[in-house]
């Protein structure tokens, strides 16, 4: 009896230490208005993406879903009506696996949308595989048509005065490294046959989203515009999709009694967006609504410029 009594309390307080670390919660506090104002979510009809939607949408932002799959996005669209009486929701095709897709969704954006006010690069996965363009997935779809996307919005950004860009990255990035001789040679961060091996890439691939915003930040010294990347916390979300069924059964109890639920999961991503007074913070990383240190590899300058010089090559930018 003694033994179960040890056991029930160590499973308590691990249960307890768990929720108060790694699967900690937050709340958004920020309350800028939103009304007239207008926000592109990347994979906004699912998981944060669309809870990050809907409380936007509530607010009376008019929300763009840019997302692959129409009748997905519209299904997401009918709940977020449903849900916030808001008839200001669209779509807008957009695959980020393809650079030119990328350039097709902006051309559309510029030409029938006259305001930028938040740019909220949110969509992304953990798979193996290659981009339309040849890219290794992961970096092609969680960084490069991101960094694309930024790219070519930056000036409609700027028009609208205060503009931010609120990049999704992960805690996963201590985890990352930019290998460059990979990425000149087979352009991708990592590649293998073991689901190890692609989330290592997984990895990098968030740290390129770190370095993207800490970049970013330096070039948009001087301007109204302001960058954050972001970790949501562990948050049940179809991210893990393309992963094997033998580790969907191992990870999916451990899923249902520790991760967010994607409410909780926008709520960093939320503060970046409506906090006001946070733009002296401009290209730091956030978890749990705070801002948070990240390590030396994170915030290496030289690493981080020259991956947006070869981002920019890739992108025919340069």
């Amino acid at each position: 009896m003694l033994h179960l009594l040890l056991l029930a309390g160590v499973v308590l307080g691990g249960y307890v230490l768990l929720t108060q670390t790694l699967f900690k919660r937050s709340k958004c506090k920020g309350n800028a208005a939103m009304a007239g104002k207008t926000v592109i979510i990347t994979g906004g009809n699912t998981g944060i993406g669309k809870a990050t939607a809907l409380h936007l949408a509530r607010k009376g932002a008019r929300v763009i879903l840019a997302c692959r799959n129409r009748d997905k996005a519209e299904s997401a669209i009918a709940d977020i009506q449903e849900e916030t009486g808001s008839t200001d929701v669209l779509y807008m095709q957009l695959d980020l696996a393809s650079l030119k897709s990328v350039r097709c969704f902006t051309e559309t954006f510029l030409k029938s949308e006259s305001r930028l006010d938040l740019l909220i690069n949110n969509a992304g996965l953990v798979a193996d595989g290659r981009t339309e363009d040849g890219f290794g997935i992961q970096f092609g779809v969680n960084h490069l048509g991101h960094f694309l996307l930024t790219c070519l919005l930056l000036e409609r950004l700027k028009e609208a005065g205060g503009g931010r860009v609120v990049t999704l990255s992960s805690m996963a990035h201590r985890w990352g490294h930019v290998d460059f001789e990979a990425l000149a040679a087979n352009k991708h961060l990592g590649t293998g046959r073991y689901s190890w091996q692609f989330f290592a890439a997984y990895c990098s691939s968030k740290l390129c989203n770190v370095l993207f915003t800490h970049e970013l930040a330096k070039r948009l010294k001087g301007t109204n515009v302001t960058c954050y990347s972001v970790h949501p916390g562990v948050v049940r979300t179809q991210l893990s999709r393309h992963v094997s069924l033998w580790q969907k059964v191992f990870i999916e109890p451990i899923a249902q009694l520790l991760f967010l639920d994607p409410q909780a999961g926008a709520q960093t991503t939320l503060h970046c967006c409506l906090q006001e007074g946070i733009e002296p913070l401009s290209g730091r990383y956030f978890s749990c609504c705070a801002v948070e240190e990240v390590g030396a590899r994170a915030r290496d300058d030289t690493v981080a410029r020259k991956l947006w010089e070869v981002s920019e090559m890739y992108c025919g930018l340069s």
